[in-house]
């Protein structure tokens, strides 16, 4: 599964002021992030704002999300939920033409023991029709796939193939490195900890700047996973303050704005969700200029 070695990116999924699917918008962005030279997209995740899309928004994003890439690099489609039953469905109505894996964040807000956890994925293996990855993110759902669900799930089910890892939890990361598959993979789920991850072993990551940057991102990661820290590191430094921007409003908002600042779609968000204000607007502008516009004049 090297084709999920390298950045993927979670796409945002841009709109009208009106609220409406921007799919012009799309078409930018997906053409600017596979211009940046990742290796694969992922539609639907949170950043793509996913929990306010209707059913068949979902269907059309993807649809569409196949047609504009046409083939050109990877895609991973986010489906996952608190009810497992419901999950199940949309996995089953999923048009998976197109698609290489599903992405599926562990349940949030119920609280599920780890029992339930892994008998929630149990029954996502059981009847994906693409191989699935794993998604830990504490800080969102409420609840944390411990090292040892997941060593579980990658040893009980060979179409679980990865587990994005958001926990930011260290030990987490070593515990799966030490005992998981040969061929189970470890994706970094936070921008900032790429390059540590890398170093341990992860392949990748599943990038939120990635949406804006991914020319400059996806070259760190490339120089990591080449064993070059030498080289990467001035990169992730440099990164830095930009990363912390994207995250100080809230994600998709920051990375939207920054988006909106480089001419590919606008930066309007859905409710609960709002632009970022003035002052994290004027910053992100500013960390743009100093990071460098070569970006932004390679798809004027």
């Amino acid at each position: 599964m090297n084709k999920f070695n390298g950045t993927g990116v979670a796409m945002v999924t841009p709109f009208h002021p009106n609220g409406d699917v921007d799919f012009g918008g799309l078409e930018a962005v997906i053409n600017h992030i596979i211009g940046g030279g990742v290796e694969y997209l992922v539609s639907l995740g949170t950043t793509g704002e996913s929990a306010t899309l209707s059913k068949d928004e979902k269907k059309q994003v993807w649809k569409r999300t196949v047609e504009i890439t046409n083939g050109r690099v990877p895609l991973v489609a986010g489906i996952g939920g608190n009810n497992t039953y419901e999950v199940l469905k949309s996995i089953e109505e999923f048009d998976a033409e197109g698609y290489d894996a599903i992405l599926s964040v562990s349940p949030y807000y119920s609280k599920p023991t780890q029992e339930g956890i892994y008998q929630h994925y149990k029954a996502i293996a059981t009847q994906a029709p693409l191989p699935v990855i794993l998604y830990n993110v504490p800080g969102r759902t409420g609840s944390t796939l411990s090292a040892e669900t997941t060593l579980r799930l990658a040893h009980d089910f060979k179409n679980i193939i990865a587990t994005k890892e958001a926990s930011g939890s260290f030990d987490i990361f070593n515990h799966i490195m030490k005992d998981k598959p040969a061929d189970f993979m470890l994706i970094s789920g936070d921008d900032p900890v790429t390059l540590p991850m890398i170093a341990m072993g992860a392949v990748g990551v599943i990038s939120v700047i990635g949406n804006a940057i991914p020319g400059i991102f996806s070259n760190m990661v490339r120089l990591c996973l080449a064993g070059d820290y030498a080289a990467a590191r001035p990169l992730h430094y440099k990164l830095i303050e930009f990363t912390t921007l994207m995250f100080t409003e809230g994600n998709p908002a920051g990375v939207k704005y920054a988006l909106k600042e480089l001419g590919v779609c606008g930066d309007n968000v859905r409710l609960p969700l709002v632009s970022v204000g003035t002052a994290t607007a004027q910053k992100i502008a500013l960390q743009l200029k100093a990071i460098g516009t070569q970006q932004a004049v390679q798809h004027a």
